[in-house]
């Protein structure tokens, strides 16, 4: 007889937007007992997660399962990089963005259902400044909007799209020096972000071409933009065209040097943190085991709730309306052909 593998499911009772009472339930009603000897740690402290991922990579066992939001996920990864120990997730958050990017499903008795599978494939992660992540990392806007982010009293894709407009009017771009292996070049830019997932989550696809098996970023620098153009770009990130935005330049690199002017903020999967001028980013090939969908589908139903999110963000922006003032026929007109455009999805 096989011998069951051993699996660790780690639960954030408070992480993401979900109600988690009922997950201990439906795990020990729905995972294969066959297959697995299971335990539940619940943590109890910041970072804990990290400690009890890093206690069981250590023991050998064979899967360890986050199940809370991107905080999570990316506290328990960092701890299983470079180990035989493979990742599983239970997608609680708000953003969701590595579950996304793997077409995971976002049901936690589907999600459940994939664990008892146990199809393990390996997978790149990235490192910023020695913090590890797993779809993006950045700075500029970028980090600047994951503060906001954080600190807003309500999560979801309206939030961010309203973060997006009314702080993006007063957000002034950095100069930056960027270094690869072709060269140093000076850019003028709103954000840089380094990509190794296609999204940062909720659908919002920053680099739609990222794959997380090749060894490379996809590295986005967004040159600065006006009132009227931020609008198109918030609608491109979540229709998958943010590459063809002519604000947008796009490359791929397997590391990454910039100096700014000044310290400032820095993101890894969502999470911000001050540092330093210089920024150092690269990836680690295939340096992460992680379980995976072995039916990965899209989800179809995702434009319609995207439009519907859309229309209501749009239709009540009377904030960014009172910035733009005597422009406002314009962006109505921008408004009704974004709207067109998700309408098509």
């Amino acid at each position: 007889m096989e011998e069951k593998k051993r699996i660790v499911f780690i639960l954030n009772p408070i992480s993401g937007t979900h109600s988690k009472k009922e997950i201990p339930g439906l795990i020990d009603k729905l995972l294969d007992k066959e297959q697995f000897d299971y335990e539940l740690r619940l943590t109890e402290y910041a970072g804990h997660a990290a400690e009890i991922a890093k206690e069981s990579a250590t023991e050998g066992i064979d899967v360890v399962v986050a199940i809370g939001g991107d905080g999570t996920v990316n506290e328990v990864a960092r701890s299983l990089v470079h180990t035989k120990t493979a990742l599983g997730i239970i997608p609680c958050g708000s953003g969701n963005g590595l579950a996304r990017h793997l077409c995971l499903p976002l049901d936690i008795k589907s999600a459940i259902r994939i664990i008892n599978a146990c199809r393990i494939e390996d997978f790149d992660y990235g490192v910023i400044n020695d913090l590890p992540f797993f779809c993006t990392c950045g700075m500029g806007f970028d980090a600047f909007i994951s503060l906001k982010f954080a600190e807003a009293g309500k999560r979801g894709p309206i939030t961010y799209v309203e973060n997006v407009l009314k702080e993006g009017l007063n957000y002034r771009p950095e100069t930056y020096e960027v270094e690869d292996e072709t060269g140093a070049k000076r850019y003028k830019a709103f954000l840089i972000a380094c990509a190794n997932a296609s999204q940062y989550g909720n659908n919002a696809y920053i680099a739609p071409g990222a794959t997380m098996k090749d060894g490379m970023m996809d590295v986005i620098i967004m040159e600065p933009f006006d009132t009227l153009e931020a609008p198109q770009i918030a609608a491109d990130l979540f229709m998958k065209t943010l590459t063809n935005n002519s604000k947008i330049k796009t490359f791929r690199t397997k590391s990454l040097r910039i100096h700014r002017e000044t310290e400032g903020a820095i993101h890894y999967d969502g999470d911000p943190i001050m540092t330093g001028k210089d920024v150092d980013v690269h990836i680690e090939h295939m340096g992460i085991k992680i379980v995976t969908n072995p039916e990965a589908v899209e989800d179809n139903s995702q434009p319609n709730f995207l439009l519907n999110a859309f229309s209501d963000f749009f239709n009540n922006i009377n904030n960014v309306r009172e910035d733009i003032g005597r422009r406002g026929h314009r962006f109505q007109v921008i408004n009704k052909v974004m709207l067109r455009k998700l309408s098509k999805l």
